[in-house]
């Protein structure tokens, strides 16, 4: 019975390859969805399926179930994907003696360009904030850091007064996978930031009988939460109305776009923004309407 092997696969995941309790959430949330289908389909307790169950056809039939609730290609691949690494982790541990899904496809991907700001719009969003306020000196802060570093929003948050390093101009940040790297913040991040402990947060500290060790602190002088972050950011897009969708995320997008328009090699920016995999970098390869522009302008023949 396969079921019983979940929490022993997540555990692995967990110990054996550092995955974050994001990641064992979704793989739990995404493993319990499978087995559940499996069970109403099959008139099957979910403790009781067997790798008989567990081939290519019922995950096809998977698939297609998740299709048909509307489910997005995306979505439905990363649920595969938590799927086949439960099914290898099986077959490591000769629980299955060969991998019965191995020749599904996985769902062909829409090829969407990540959202970014021009130059000029985050320039806005980084002006909006009051610096002369204790919580505008703060967003300033956290706006001017996510440009320049390109940070995920938990690898921001995750930040302790002791990873800055004000005079080498960088910030040891820990990232997906408890993967630590340091991270080069610029001149106006620096500025930001050493006007903030100065002058912001001593006073967010205050509010707190606890000593806090973290950077960026809410007004009850707690760290600040990941939802935070998000509503901070959205405050000062309404504030500068920016008709866009925009997010912490759109900020690390467009951090990686203006380095590579700029630019920056791939593997730099890859090393930057944390990622593993080169793949995963080249996504930021597209280029503004301005770059093709000048692309144009400056090598066409008959320009």
């Amino acid at each position: 019975m396969l079921f019983q092997y979940i929490d022993r696969f997540l555990n692995h995941l967990r110990v054996e390859k550092s995955a974050s309790q994001m990641t064992l959430v979704s793989y739990r949330t995404d493993l319990f969805q499978f087995f559940t289908f499996l069970s109403d389909r099959y008139d099957v307790p979910r403790e009781n399926i067997s790798h008989e169950l567990l081939n290519h056809r019922s995950v096809r039939e998977y698939l297609g179930y998740m299709q048909d609730n509307g489910l997005s290609r995306s979505t439905m691949a990363r649920k595969l994907a938590a799927l086949r690494s439960f099914v290898r982790f099986l077959c490591r541990e000769n629980i299955l003696q060969g991998n019965p899904i191995a020749a599904v496809a996985t769902p062909k991907q829409d090829k969407r360009l990540p959202h970014f700001l021009y130059p000029l719009e985050v320039e806005m969003l980084l002006e909006a904030a009051d610096t002369s306020t204790v919580n505008g000196l703060r967003d300033r802060a956290i706006l001017e850091t996510l440009y320049a570093t390109g940070l995920r929003v938990s690898e921001l948050v995750g930040i302790d007064v002791g990873d800055l390093d004000l005079l080498q101009n960088q910030v040891k940040v820990c990232g997906k996978g408890n993967r630590e790297r340091i991270v080069p913040l610029g001149s106006m991040a620096r500025q930001y930031l050493s006007e903030y402990l100065q002058r912001g947060r001593p006073t967010l500290i205050a509010r707190n009988k606890n000593t806090v060790a973290a950077l960026f602190l809410n007004r009850y002088g707690d760290r600040l939460s990941q939802r935070s972050i998000r509503n901070i950011i959205n405050k000062y897009v309404d504030e500068v109305a920016l008709n866009r969708r925009i997010s912490p995320h759109t900020l690390r997008h467009s951090f990686a776009t203006h380095l590579l328009n700029n630019g920056a090699d791939l593997r730099s920016v890859q090393e930057l923004l944390g990622h593993v995999k080169l793949s995963t970098t080249q996504i930021y390869t597209h280029l503004t309407r301005d770059s093709i522009k000048n692309i144009h302008d400056n090598t066409h023949p008959r320009r």
